[in-house]
């Protein structure tokens, strides 16, 4: 036994030997730079390629729907649809994005039909009017086939988290035209106060071989540019906190809403296939009595006209009701989008009222709720940057800093970890309520 142990005991000395020099260090450090960066490259062009496709399937379905409103009549058969279709595949108890949050947290993996149901879903959801966004979804196609990338590479389980962690960047920079922001989300949703750094490199590269891809084949993005002559000044900075300070109670309304409803859903309607047609039927109800399609679908020409200084009073509201309702029915999508419908139309509100720039506050009230109802203060910046420029980067800034301390420990994901206190330097480590 003595030979074996001197052996193993000289290759340990050479080990530490080799990983104390410099040059053998660096060495490593490129390789693993560039395994990554061509891992990612594949992983930005597998998913990118997925997401466009799922970008258009939506446009169409939200196009058709606009032309032809009597088809929001067969939302109700569309729940059972979808209920039928997870039942199907065995896939009927996930938690959607909660799901690939977990799978951050721990050795929890996402099967690939996760991919292929949320997309065929959210599609038919979008198409008959259900109040869902594509963000979320794009969280789950591009979680599920990033960790799939990984396992039939063989990775390791802590390389398999950095490749879902790059699937959810490509897919959501693939959906929205915000590769900075889609980079950073990946990295910091799952785990508040943490940033998983390891994954970095993935993470942009994927975001924006993915967004690079997605513009080669024109996807659809939205162009929300604004236009407003403000600038910093004590008066604007003061009528911007409270503006954020609002958002911040909106956005627990939001999510306290999203939660309720569910919950009384799965009460009332134990059975899946009755809650989703019910929750169809009353979406279509509510669409009649208000006399509008105002609420239904993503929303973005909504948002579009809250950031030209148009909205109804109740609008933030409504849509917050149309959401809770959709997806605690068992409709399949994100609740992105609506986040931001919220948020724009409460800001525009907000500057009717005050008389303040109504492009500025609404697009003030997108990024802080955004920020309240996800806890990510960084995603939030870097897309107020990337949707609407530099001018008014304080005043995001500050925003976004005031919604996600008043926020508090609320979130849209109960997966959600908040690592650290939002308002001392203490560690808590509890879940998104």
């Amino acid at each position: 036994m003595e030979p074996i142990s001197s052996l193993q005991a000289e290759e340990a000395r050479l080990r530490s030997k080799l990983a104390n020099n410099p040059f053998f260090s660096s060495a490593s450090n490129l390789f693993q730079f560039l395994r990554w960066m061509l891992i990612s490259t594949l992983t930005g062009l597998v998913v990118g390629s997925v997401s466009t496709i799922f970008n258009f399937g939506l446009k169409f379905a939200v196009d058709f729907r606009h032309a032809h409103l009597w088809v929001v009549l067969f939302l109700p058969v569309a729940g059972l649809a979808i209920v039928f279709l997870y039942r199907f595949f065995h896939y009927e108890n996930n938690a959607g994005t909660d799901t690939v949050i977990n799978s951050i947290h721990k050795e929890a993996h996402i099967p690939l039909r996760m991919s292929f149901l949320i997309f065929v879903s959210t599609i038919l959801t979008v198409l008959c009017g259900g109040s869902v966004g594509r963000e979320g979804a794009a969280m789950q196609i591009g979680g599920s086939i990033g960790e799939q990338i990984g396992e039939k590479l063989r990775f390791n389980e802590k390389d398999k988290k950095i490749m879902l962690m790059s699937g959810i960047s490509a897919a959501f920079s693939a959906l929205f035209g915000t590769p900075m922001a889609a980079a950073f989300l990946a990295m910091e949703i799952a785990s508040i106060g943490i940033m998983y750094y390891a994954a970095l490199v993935p993470c942009i590269w994927a975001s924006l071989t993915a967004y690079m891809l997605a513009k080669a084949f024109h996807a659809p993005f939205e162009n929300l540019a604004i236009s407003s002559d403000v600038t910093l000044n004590l008066g604007g900075s003061a009528r911007v906190i409270l503006l954020a300070v609002l958002c911040a109670f909106v956005s627990i309304l939001f999510c306290k809403t999203m939660h309720g409803i569910k919950a009384l859903y799965a009460r009332f309607f134990p059975n899946p296939f009755i809650r989703a047609f019910a929750g169809g039927v009353i979406i279509i109800l509510l669409s009649l009595l208000l006399r509008t399609d105002d609420y239904l679908g993503p929303g973005m020409n909504i948002i579009e006209r809250a950031l030209h200084g148009e909205t109804a009073a109740f609008a933030f509201l409504l849509k917050i009701l149309f959401t809770a309702l959709t997806i605690g029915a068992g409709f399949k999508g994100g609740e992105i989008v609506p986040s931001f419908f919220t948020g724009a139309t409460f800001g525009c509100l907000f500057a009717i009222l005050t008389g303040a720039s109504a492009p500025l506050c609404a697009a003030i009230g997108m990024v802080s709720v955004f920020c309240g109802v996800t806890n990510c203060p960084i995603t939030a910046l870097l897309i107020s940057f990337e949707l609407f420029g530099f001018d008014h980067a304080y005043y995001y800034l500050i925003a976004i800093a005031v919604s996600y301390m008043l926020s508090g420990y609320y979130s849209l994901y109960h997966a959600q970890t908040i690592v650290y206190s939002k308002f001392e330097n203490s560690y808590v480590n509890r879940r998104g309520e």
